[in-house]
């Protein structure tokens, strides 16, 4: 079977909000949460009725809520992505480095983060020196090896129709086996024993388009789910 176009795919990807909004749905209430700067941040505005997760930031909050109406930012208050953000009751303020020790010592529950790569075994490439990059690490580092859990938010392909998920990561590595699940624009993919296993996919997308749109195999160890999201 023929490749998908970028035509076809813009048809019936997910949206980041959409990706973003299947993320939500597998944080457990309580949970604390550290989302990456850009993309994964959209994650707190899904949370689901009755859960509740406890936002951390790298640059020293822990319990912020939801970003400000427009014209009514306190720009004292930020995430590590200088987006501005609101405080929820019991919000606390600490150093970098005492912010950084929670990181470390393996206090949060999840990481979810964005990617250039993702390897089958686990690695991630999230971050580039190349033109545009940011041209460090920064935090996510540390994450991807404190946190108890790490998730990537992702399109499937790049801007040209390359894979992202990939056999070897041939970008910088941020980690090493650290991945433990992917939700991209068509699919829902474990990292298990050093493999990609899939747990969901777009119904309108085959089994066969969408191994080809990836860089190593698929796997399944049961029943492939619908990967359904509302319109948001």
């Amino acid at each position: 079977m023929s490749k998908m176009t970028m035509e076809q795919l813009a048809e019936i990807k997910l949206s980041n909000a959409q990706i973003a909004w299947r993320a939500a749905q597998d944080i457990e209430d309580g949970a604390y949460v550290n989302l990456g700067i850009g993309f994964p941040e959209m994650v707190a505005k899904f949370q689901p009725e009755g859960r509740e997760a406890i936002f951390h930031t790298e640059n020293g909050v822990l319990g912020f809520g939801e970003a400000p109406a427009a014209g009514e930012e306190d720009w004292d208050l930020i995430n590590a992505g200088k987006k501005a953000i609101t405080l929820k009751p019991g919000s606390a303020f600490f150093h970098h480095a005492d912010s950084f020790a929670m990181v470390r010592g393996g206090h949060l529950d999840v990481a979810i983060l964005g990617a250039y790569q993702v390897a089958e075994n686990g690695d991630l490439a999230n971050w580039s020196t190349g033109r545009g990059g940011v041209p460090a690490v920064g935090g996510a580092m540390d994450l991807v090896h404190g946190a108890k859990r790490v998730a990537v938010l992702t399109d499937h392909v790049t801007k040209k129709g390359d894979p992202k998920l990939v056999a070897s990561c041939t970008m910088p590595l941020t980690g090493v086996g650290c991945v433990t699940r992917i939700y991209t624009s068509l699919a829902v993919v474990d990292v298990e024993a050093g493999r990609f296993v899939l747990r969901e996919k777009l119904p309108v997308i085959t089994m066969e388009n969408l191994q080809a749109l990836t860089g190593a195999e698929l796997t399944t160890n049961g029943p492939v789910g619908d990967l359904i999201a509302p319109d948001l």
